[in-house]
């Protein structure tokens, strides 16, 4: 594989990996405003629930009492379904971060080919080196020896 297609598969798996991120963390932020809203209507339900429970010391009539239960039971299915709702959630964010983990891995890898290259590139450079830098000295000990009367 040449050092260019390489360069290009990083910079894909780099971008597939970025752009998990951003699901992730939008799939993070989604879970988050459902759990908020979770939060609000069971303040919102214990509220009521209060206020039925004074109406019911201070008396009511059978209207008044039926409404009530019938709002608290249509609280309590939308806190059901908002619960439904944060738990396919909770299961999209666990997705989300195992693609994250998957185009990390995935960028890790061809870092590591890249760094072996680099490596393996810098071996063969410094073995260049080394045997240009043998042969001026040999052919320097060379010339010495031809110059040096016997």
């Amino acid at each position: 594989m040449s050092q260019s297609q390489l360069e290009m598969l990083t910079d894909l798996a780099q971008r597939a990996r970025d752009e998990a991120g951003q699901t992730l963390a939008q799939e993070r932020q989604s879970a988050q405003q459902t759990d908020a809203r979770i939060q609000a209507l069971s303040r919102y339900r214990t509220e009521y629930s209060e206020r039925f429970q004074t109406a019911m010391r201070e008396g009511i009539d059978p209207a008044s009492m039926y409404n009530y239960q019938r709002f608290l039971a249509s609280l309590d299915a939308a806190l059901e379904r908002a619960r439904q709702a944060l738990e396919e959630q909770r299961k999209r964010v666990e997705k989300s971060q195992e693609n994250w983990r998957q185009q990390q891995r995935k960028v890790s890898s061809y870092d590591t080919l890249t760094e072996r290259r680099l490596r393996e590139e810098q071996k063969q450079q410094n073995r260049q080196e080394q045997k240009s830098n043998d042969e001026f000295v040999n052919s320097r000990t060379a010339r010495r020896s031809s110059e040096t009367p016997h």
